[in-house]
């Protein structure tokens, strides 16, 4: 027989990019991916579909069996799991939520070798919760993995290192190869990999079929139910208005019932809770912290969805689209820098959160690194509102947080879609998206 590749031969070595016909580009969480399989027996990575988990799996792996790729895969999961999880290791188990049930036999598999770096579990989905299926803790990392950063796509010129930022640091000679209609491509082209290299036209398709994809197939097939295709539709469109706004399911309910069916908040909340299971719909949390004034902490989250892609296809938005509307490519290009911000934290297991207190001072980004230091990110398109972002990240700083209890913050910055980055006198850092990395 001819020596031809499979899944069960790829390994670590760049020549499983052969069989992709794609070269891989290494993703922010390979290091952390690394560290996890020294350190545990199992890993999970999961992640929207499309996003490169698969890719990034095979990387890890020695060898790899696919749930999705055959239905006898699923029904042989169940016949024989204990033989379908023999192979090199790591071992790639990819969809694994098709057959749930392999969880805790993969738990006890883990137990009875003793041995770290077995199994990498990768799903676009996460199954429903059962009182039978053990939490895993002690066995099993976990990695939530997203679409890729402008750094991951080598649209940044990668000049800023944000794990290396410090207060005390000035920017100078900071440059993005990004303008500002450069970013409406790349906010409605998104950050999955297989449109890396295709044109901004084909990645609209991409996008487009995605969407369609989310109302008519996955929800069902994730969760069992079939969700009504139009009003999970009108529900996309609603979240894709009100990204990186902390809209309420109030608000969303009313969207949705705007053609004059009539829709209570339950069932959009149902529906929430089904795209949050397939990894597109996201809340970044308020951030909980000690103050040193009589303020008192806002709680609703910020929406956002998986990618800002999935915003612009939602509104079938072209770039130019896009840029012609500054006021809401302002909405979608704070979720892009959440995304890009999400990839560079979670190379080391890293939080993101929001700040909105009841007078009125919003911050868009706490970041919280692992360890124990935080940081104040303002997100600003243009330079018009730069001065208003520094005061706020100052305020945020002087007079609210009780320092004293939780330190000074690492760096406070103001992340921008313009081409130069610089260090204002304040000691605020000034950043454009396209220079940023882990």
């Amino acid at each position: 027989m001819p020596n031809k590749p499979t899944a069960d031969r790829l390994s670590k070595s760049s020549q499983s990019a052969v069989f992709w016909l794609v070269r891989y580009l290494d993703r922010m969480i390979d290091t952390r991916l690394g560290r996890l399989l020294a350190a545990m027996g199992g890993v999970v990575l999961e992640g929207p579909r499309a996003c490169g988990k698969t890719s990034t799996g095979l990387q890890h792996a020695n060898s790899s069996l696919r749930l999705d790729s055959s239905p006898s895969a699923v029904e042989l999961a169940e016949l024989d799991p204990v033989g379908l999880l023999q192979g090199a290791t790591p071992r790639l188990i990819d969809e694994w939520q098709l057959s749930p049930t392999l969880w805790n036999v993969i738990r006890h598999e883990i137990d009875s070798r003793g041995l770290s770096g077995q199994f990498i579990l990768s799903g676009s989905a996460a199954p429903p919760d059962d009182i039978r299926r053990h939490s895993g803790a002690g066995r099993f990392g976990r990695i939530r993995m997203r679409t890729m950063s402008l750094s991951e796509s080598q649209r940044s010129s990668a000049e800023v290192s944000l794990h290396e930022l410090n207060d005390h640091d000035h920017l100078s000679g900071v440059r993005s190869p990004l303008g500002y209609r450069d970013l409406a491509a790349e906010a409605v082209r998104g950050g999955w990999p297989a449109l890396v290299h295709s044109s901004v036209a084909d990645a609209v398709e991409f996008n487009a079929s995605y969407c369609n994809d989310i109302t008519s197939t996955d929800l069902r097939l994730a969760t069992g139910v079939r969700h009504d295709p139009v009003r999970v539709r009108r529900l996309l469109a609603s979240l894709a208005r009100n990204v990186a706004t902390e809209a309420n399911v109030a608000n969303l309910t009313a969207d949705v019932a705007a053609d004059g069916r009539s829709i209570d908040r339950d069932t959009v909340r149902t529906y929430l809770d089904a795209l949050a299971s397939i990894f597109i719909f996201e809340e970044q949390p308020a951030w909980s912290v000690s103050l040193r004034s009589r303020s008192r902490l806002r709680s609703r989250p910020k929406l956002h969805l998986s990618d800002p892609a999935l915003a612009c296809a939602a509104l079938q938005l072209s770039p130019q689209r896009l840029a012609n509307d500054p006021e809401y490519f302002g909405q979608v290009f704070e979720s892009m820098v959440i995304r890009d911000l999400h990839a560079y934290l979670d190379t080391a297991g890293g939080h993101i959160f929001h700040y909105r207190d009841d007078t009125g001072l919003e911050i868009d980004a706490i970041l919280e690194f692992v360890e124990g230091e935080w940081a104040a990110v303002e997100v600003k398109l243009g330079t018009r509102h730069i001065p208003e972002a520094e005061a706020n990240l100052l305020k945020l700083r002087d007079e609210r947080v009780d320092t004293d209890r939780v330190g000074r913050p690492r760096f406070l910055a103001i992340i921008t879609g313009t081409e130069y980055g610089y260090t204002l006198p304040s000691g605020v850092h000034i950043i454009p998206i396209g220079a940023l990395t882990a």
